[in-house]
């Protein structure tokens, strides 16, 4: 504190320590008791601690530093300089990640001993700054240091209070953790347990000075303290504002992202909500799936999955469209998750595109999950086959004797059926495929035609440069062998078309969609295009025969809406809150047990 005594100089006085002198002073002379002169000593280090132009550090046992508890330390520092420092359970890291818990067991720890009131290394306070100035009248010539055993100085250089009892202190298991970047460009930054770097040391004088020197010499230890003492004191204000840390470059996004996930990871474990974009979705997702990723990695996907799909779901029909247009990358980020809504949602999308992204799904999922993908698609499959069986059979019957049309009873009807056979053909049924293209001549047969003079040669040349060009392009197909038998083998060779292609489900759903739709119920086989159907046969053309021919043609879209009724239902939250509808067949169900994570462990 600072005191003014008339107009004399400004005096620096601690009256704490001055008070713990004055108290051993007069408990000598006295002969007061021991317990009233530590009362004292408590009381002024209580109420006279200076905090001025310093900052105060007080040891908090709470995330992200459990400093009384915590017994794991991690440390992820980058190479730009920034860092994050933990101080967390082992219980609490093994029940939540695997990897905490493998590496902690007594197979793979290096855990080392340590007393219990050691601090750790992360959580040592700055050095702070001193204060110097004129020692207050009346004040003792030395200094008396004031630890956790006691008061220790006097005259003679002995020592009052308690004897040290480190050697009873109990000691404990502590782990430490530092992110290890590798050596090579392609290597996945991971936290790798290193030795202990030995035990910080003990502040436990009341500045956070170095511990007392028990050694013979005390009363001259005891002056110097104090000469040091007093000068720190006076430096304090003085060099605790220029006492910073250097600055460091802003670290660069991937840094941010590293530091974000990591903090997100720990804060979950520990039931603290993530930082997480609540507004933009994008963003949103490229950190749930940086996070899902870094949980992986640590075999923690049980805990932080819940933590992520309630963060996604938050945005509800702006999530529904996303994973409308990107399902893989959906089906993804809710696999990871364990996601129920979002999974379900985009395997759906996935099933009805089939096979569109093929190679990618392979390449980003396990067998599992690509199993779960290829019987919904055969259960789809097997839907739409017999779905279309009965559509192909559909037909009218007379009205009169209630048999099925044909050309001879009923022909007018029976063009009706066969347009809508035809149409039902055409788009159920991909393009043929186009011949391949005939063989060329070779450059030897044309310019032995050309040097070929007589007519009759020239056409036996011809059959020959014919034959000669048809083994050369036959040979390119079946390969000469040593004994001469090429020849032979070119001649059984024939170009057979290829079979027709399987439709993918993609573009039978768009017909099936059209067929089903009561909204595009003139979205085919319209007044226009019977109308130039019934034109191709000008002798039943007619206004009379047009309507009762669009009249059949109504009754037979009505039929096979109801054949397709089985394909239209939706399993998408999309359509069910009319955020609009696709053109592939979202008919899909996915139960609980088609969910890949079920029966997986979990830690608990």
């Amino acid at each position: 504190m600072v005191s003014h005594h008339g107009d004399g100089p400004t005096v620096l006085a601690l009256r704490g320590t001055s008070s713990a002198v004055e108290a051993s002073d007069r408990r000598r002379e006295t002969g007061a008791p021991r317990a009233a002169a530590s009362h004292v000593s408590s009381r002024s280090r209580r109420y006279n601690r200076s905090h001025a132009g310093g900052t105060s550090f007080v040891p908090q046992n709470e995330f992200p530093v459990f400093s009384h508890s915590g017994d794991v330390e991690i440390l992820v520092r980058l190479a730009s300089g920034h860092e994050n420092r933990y101080l967390l359970h082992r219980h609490t890291l093994t029940r939540c990640s695997g990897f905490f818990e493998i590496s902690t067991s007594n197979e793979w720890s290096r855990a080392q001993a340590v007393p219990e009131n050691t601090p750790p290394s992360l959580s040592a306070p700055p050095t702070a700054g001193a204060i110097e100035g004129v020692k207050p009248a009346g004040a003792s010539q030395q200094l008396t240091r004031i630890e956790d055993q006691g008061i220790v100085g006097s005259h003679d250089g002995g020592a009052v209070g308690k004897p040290s009892s480190a050697s009873l202190t109990p000691v404990k298991k502590r782990w430490r953790y530092e992110l290890d970047f590798g050596s090579g460009g392609d290597d996945i930054p991971m936290l790798v347990q290193k030795e202990e770097r030995g035990p910080p040391p003990t502040t436990n004088s009341l500045f956070g000075g170095p511990p007392p020197s028990h050694s013979s010499s005390r009363h001259h230890s005891s002056k110097s303290t104090s000469h040091s003492f007093f000068r720190s004191v006076a430096n304090l204000s003085l060099s605790s504002s220029g006492n910073h840390a250097p600055s460091l470059p802003p670290p660069t996004p991937a840094e941010e992202d590293l530091l974000r996930d990591y903090d997100n990871l720990f804060r979950i474990m520990y039931n603290y909500a993530p930082t997480l974009d609540p507004i933009n979705i994008a963003d949103a997702y490229i950190q749930c799936k940086s996070l899902l990723n870094l949980a992986d990695q640590y075999d923690a996907l049980a805990v932080v999955g819940p933590r992520v799909d309630h963060h996604m779901l938050q945005f509800q029909s702006r999530l529904w469209k996303q994973i409308a247009k990107y399902p893989i990358s959906y089906l993804r980020l809710g696999y990871l998750a364990r996601s129920k809504v979002i999974f379900q949602e985009a395997l759906v999308h996935v099933v009805g595109q089939w096979p569109a992204g093929e190679r990618s799904i392979r390449a980003a999922f396990p067998e599992t999950v690509i199993d779960i993908i290829e019987d919904k698609v055969d259960e789809l499959e097997e839907t739409v086959s017999r779905i279309e069986a009965r559509l192909f059979r559909l037909t009218l019957t007379n009205r009169s004797s209630g048999e099925r049309v044909s050309p001879g009873t009923n022909y007018l009807d029976w063009l009706a059926v066969s347009l809508f056979r035809t149409w039902l053909a055409d788009n159920t049924t991909p393009p043929p495929p186009l011949p391949p293209p005939p063989p060329e001549r070779t450059g030897r047969s044309s310019r032995t035609a050309l040097t070929n003079g007589n007519s009759g040669s020239s056409g036996r040349h011809r059959n020959n440069s014919s034959s000669s060009s048809s083994s050369s392009a036959a040979g390119a197909l079946v390969p000469a062998n040593s004994n001469g038998n090429s020849n032979s083998a070119q001649r059984n060779v024939h170009f057979h078309p290829p079979p027709p292609s399987v439709p993918p489900l993609a573009t039978l759903g768009r017909t099936y969609r059209v067929l089903g739709s009561t909204q595009n119920e003139k979205g085919y086989l319209t007044h226009d295009e019977c109308k130039r159907f019934l034109k191709l046969t000008p002798d039943l053309y007619s206004r009379d025969n047009l309507r009762r021919f669009e009249k059949r043609i109504d009754e037979l879209k009505a039929m096979a809406r109801e054949v397709v009724r089985p394909l239209m239902g939706s399993g998408l939250e999309l359509e069910l809150q009319g955020g609009g509808q696709v053109g592939y067949l979202t008919c899909t169900r996915v139960g609980e047990r088609d969910l890949p994570w079920v029966g997986m462990v979990r830690y608990d």
